[in-house]
């Protein structure tokens, strides 16, 4: 039955699990879990953009990425599953956004909010053992803390150790997120932690239901082939590149090969923002 669970990982499902106006104390418990602080702590959440749009959940690049405001703070989540060129400069990008978008035409800058975003990923990024980094503005030499503002998480899926601690939420929810058979679920649910063990069970019913598996499916083929695309197009215009760049100068030779990619990727039907993203560019 393994191959029948969906992946709470996958964007689609990740975001219907929390936006679901019955799973408000899941994501609850998530956010204090990811934000180690105490659930106590959180008076009021409020989701920015529940929007699913099932039809468009094979289409190409939707950004499924969940923005909240958590009492005076602003909050985006993001699961990513494949590796993506320049993520760091991508996390930091849509923090900024996050920070500066709520400024309105003739607010001053003391309006703006703590903005926070939790980058969670299926590949790992960083040369460490950690599974989870927070970052803040800091001093390098007196290591001050700039402003209290800017927090940005990477929660690395791959480093998580799958041995479960039920005294642990935050590794909890994040085996729960990383779990790929009814086996995981199952030691999951075990723990008889509530918010865990109805997370598990909002699985299941999931993976019961033919729509949500279709949309599923769909998705996660829909991902499968644009990495096959782009890796294809890369490896193609890299060979051009070098066959140019023997010919050329490895300088020219390089830029053309990017121009190569850029083509294959225009001919196989990507958009604008599919060959920006395979190419490294912000969003």
């Amino acid at each position: 039955m393994g191959k029948n669970i969906v992946k709470a990982k996958l964007d689609i499902i990740f975001k219907k699990l929390f936006t679901d106006e019955s799973n408000k104390d899941l994501l609850h418990d998530f956010l204090a879990a990811m934000l180690g602080v105490s659930s106590e702590s959180i008076t009021t959440i409020s989701i920015e953009n529940p929007e699913i749009m099932p039809e468009q959940a094979d289409g190409k690049f939707s950004r499924l990425d969940l923005k909240i405001r958590l009492d005076d703070k602003l909050v985006n989540v993001e699961v990513q599953m494949r590796t993506q060129p320049d993520f760091v400069d991508r996390a930091l990008y849509y923090w900024s956004k996050l920070y500066s978008d709520e400024l309105k035409s003739g607010d001053g800058y003391n309006q703006l909010k703590q903005s926070i975003t939790i980058n969670i990923l299926n590949f790992n990024l960083f040369d460490c053992e950690s599974y989870h980094s927070e970052f803040v503005p800091m001093e390098r030499n007196r290591h001050e803390i700039l402003t209290d503002k800017c927090v940005i998480h990477f929660f690395e899926l791959k480093k998580i150790n799958k041995k479960v601690d039920k005294n642990n939420r935050r590794t909890l929810w994040l085996n729960f997120l990383n779990a790929e058979t009814e086996e995981e679920l199952d030691m999951l649910k075990q723990t008889n932690v509530p918010t865990i063990t109805k997370a598990v069970e909002v699985i299941y019913n999931y993976s019961a239901d033919a729509r949500m598996m279709e949309l599923y499916r769909s998705r996660e083929k829909r991902l499968h082939d644009e990495a096959s695309q782009m890796e294809a197009a890369r490896n193609e215009g890299i060979a051009q590149g070098r066959a140019e760049g023997r010919a050329e100068g490895v300088a020219e030779g390089i830029e053309k090969g990017r121009a190569e990619i850029e083509a294959n990727l225009r001919r196989m039907g990507m958009s604008q923002e599919q060959i920006d993203e395979a190419l490294g560019r912000k969003a």
